[in-house]
């Protein structure tokens, strides 16, 4: 293996320079400010954690965690998402805390994205926990903040795809209920969006027609609310009409928010079938190919860290974010520029910081050679709302 070049960074990460960290932290701090605004208080957890308690517990499947040894040989990985970390502290921490708990977070994750060109190793996930409450209310409730969070890190033209994953297994298991390995197939080619694959599948089962029309039917399920009708007669499963009952009551607690505007229903949307249990959603913005939130139920893992309680939550991707709102102007209100020749050095110190300390801005200091005349263009380059000369 070459040794990298002086310059060369891993694949996956990047460099944030000032304009981008700027931003990066505006949106941060709006996002926040709305979670808290809803009840949601911040937890920072580690960026390291053990393999077999988090990492096992995790969404992301085992290909993609980063790993390596602590000095005593454990294995150790880079935390890969946010929901199993705070799973852990809500078991710990703050078991003797009553449920529902809010928790909210902003933090860096890492995912190994081999031999996917443009996926990003290192990203920003910007979201939030409900713990404890099992009710559509509360399914409701983050789908509103996602709505919320989104608008506040000022993402203008969006839409979230709403669906379940109990309406899918209770189909299949009605249509295909000992063929467990065809039931993975096509769900797989949903979680990847590939309906030519799906419908290629369908063709490869030697299904009766019946049958394969009433799967192929869940291709169409996706638009308003017309859709709880069209997949209420397409399956009599009694965990598919429970989980068609469950969205529609979540979609009504959507329109008490009177954001039900902002909603699509997608039954062809299930998320990762082995982690979410109930309700999953995205959020897609306008002209851009991939999601900029994602979220759902995964009523199953806190059982794991032995606190056995019903959850749901969401994650905005930060850095796609970043990618959508523009950049604006490069001067920063109120940043001055306070330049000074030796003689006047203390006063001019003494100036920049009583200008930080009263009005918060930015100040930049900058000692000038004696000969310096005011005013002098070369002195004063860059972006400023104020030059303020000692000489």
């Amino acid at each position: 293996m070459s040794k990298p070049k002086v310059f060369e960074k891993p694949a996956g990460v990047k460099d944030y320079l000032p304009e981008a960290v700027s931003k990066l932290r505006r949106i941060e701090k709006s996002v926040l400010d709305c979670m808290r605004r809803w009840g949601y208080e911040q937890i920072v957890t580690p960026t390291l954690e053990y393999y077999d308690t988090v990492g096992i517990a995790s969404s992301t499947s085992d290909r993609k965690l980063f790993k390596l040894l602590d000095r005593n040989g454990t294995t150790l990985v880079m935390r890969s998402d946010m929901t199993a970390p705070i799973a852990r502290v809500v078991a710990s921490l703050l078991k003797e805390q009553p449920l529902p708990i809010r928790l909210s977070y902003h933090a860096s994750v890492f995912r190994a994205m081999e031999d996917e060109a443009g996926r990003e190793a290192e990203f920003y996930q910007t979201g939030v926990e409900l713990v404890g409450d099992g009710s559509a209310d509360a399914d409701a409730e983050v789908v509103a903040l996602a709505i919320a969070s989104l608008q506040a890190a000022g993402v203008e033209e969006f839409k979230i795809a709403l669906g379940h994953v109990g309406f899918l297994h209770g189909l299949l298991n009605e249509t295909l209920k000992d063929r467990p390995d065809a039931q993975t197939a096509l769900k797989e080619c949903l979680l990847g969006r590939d309906y030519v694959g799906y419908r290629k599948t369908l063709g490869d089962l030697g299904l009766g027609i019946s049958v394969r029309r009433e799967l192929e039917e869940v291709l169409r399920l996706h638009g308003g609310e017309e859709i709880f009708a069209h997949a209420r007669r397409l399956s009599r499963d009694p965990l598919a009409q429970a989980s068609i009952a469950h969205l529609r009551e979540v979609w009504e607690v959507l329109q008490a928010y009177g954001v039900s505007g902002h909603v699509l229903i997608d039954l062809t949307m299930i998320g990762d079938f082995s982690y979410y249990t109930g309700m999953t959603f995205e959020g897609y913005a306008a002209d851009h190919g991939f999601p900029v939130c994602s979220g759902g139920r995964y009523d199953n893992l806190l059982t794991q860290f032995g606190r056995p309680a019903p959850a749901t939550g969401f994650a905005l991707k930060t850095n796609r974010i970043l990618e959508l709102i523009p950049s604006g102007r490069t001067e920063k209100p109120g940043s001055v520029l306070l330049v000074y020749k030796t003689n006047r050095r203390k006063e001019a110190l003494a100036k920049a910081a009583e200008l930080r300390s009263a009005d918060g801005a930015s100040v930049e200091t900058r000692r000038v050679p004696e000969n310096t005349k005011p005013g002098e263009p070369a002195l004063t380059s860059g972006e400023y709302a104020e030059v303020i000369e000692f000489f």
